[in-house]
């Protein structure tokens, strides 16, 4: 069996070049690769492309990379919370690719899978599907690219649009235990777009809070096989340093 360990997380993403595309698991401030992250800001790789449910958010995450100028384009279904990553996309600065987030979910499970598209319901009868939302602007309030219209094919007397599946050059994931052959634990809602993410990838690398031996899992708690797994890196318990992502109108604590 190749040995997936690597010493570090500096180690596992040094190879990642110029103008990559990466998905990057989480979902708000939960499953963050956050350490891997860190390592491919101190690594210098620039003009990313990233596939995330969200980029970040100011200071944290892929939030990080974005206010280093090192993403040049992004495919998120949600980009609230992050005001440098409205600045960039209304400045013309980052091309953003809107999807629904169910949709960009399984466009990774599929690519992982080797299904090359899919139809689905989400998007009919919007500019998802008919086409026109902005993926870049000018920088003076208009549109300079658009996206283009997709094909939509009834079933059953019931529209479907078509769409693309993503194949990325790496992932970056989040696990809360891997044993020395892949196989990922994920916790509680860390489970969000990991399993996805880890598909994504032609070459995953996982970061993982702890890293037992081969068969150190039971096989009914394996959400992800190693199959999926490029790389591991052990980072022990992950504290985000941001714990309450809302407060909610009476000042309640919502994480």
């Amino acid at each position: 069996m190749t040995n997936k360990i690597f010493s570090s997380a500096a180690a596992a993403v040094a190879d990642i070049p110029d103008g990559a595309s990466l998905a990057v698991g989480g979902f708000g401030l939960v499953g963050i690769p956050a350490v891997l992250i860190d390592a491919l800001l101190e690594q210098g790789a620039t003009d990313l492309e990233t596939v995330s449910n969200n980029c970040g958010t100011d200071g944290f995450g892929l939030g990080k990379l974005l206010e280093a100028r090192r993403i040049t384009r992004t495919t998120a279904s949600y980009v609230g919370a992050n005001k440098e990553f409205a600045r960039q996309y209304l400045g013309g600065e980052l091309e953003v690719e809107l999807t629904p987030q169910g949709t960009l979910a399984e466009r990774m499970r599929a690519g992982g899978a080797g299904i090359p598209a899919f139809y689905t319901p989400a998007g009919v009868g919007t500019m998802v599907a008919d086409g026109g939302l902005p993926l870049r602007y000018d920088g003076d309030g208009g549109v300079a690219l658009a996206s283009e219209p997709k094909e939509v094919r009834e079933f059953d007397g019931i529209p479907y649009v078509l769409e693309r599946s993503i194949v990325t050059d790496f992932a970056l994931v989040h696990a809360h235990r891997a044993d020395t052959a892949g196989n990922l634990q994920f916790y509680g809602t860390a489970r969000n777009f990991n399993p996805d993410v880890a598909m994504a990838g032609r070459i995953t690398i996982v970061q993982a809070e702890e890293i037992v031996p081969a068969g150190g899992i039971d096989p009914a708690d394996v959400h992800l096989p190693g199959i999926f797994v490029h790389r591991l890196v052990e980072v022990g318990r992950q504290e985000t340093g941001v714990e309450i992502e809302k407060l909610s109108a009476n000042g309640e604590e919502r994480s």
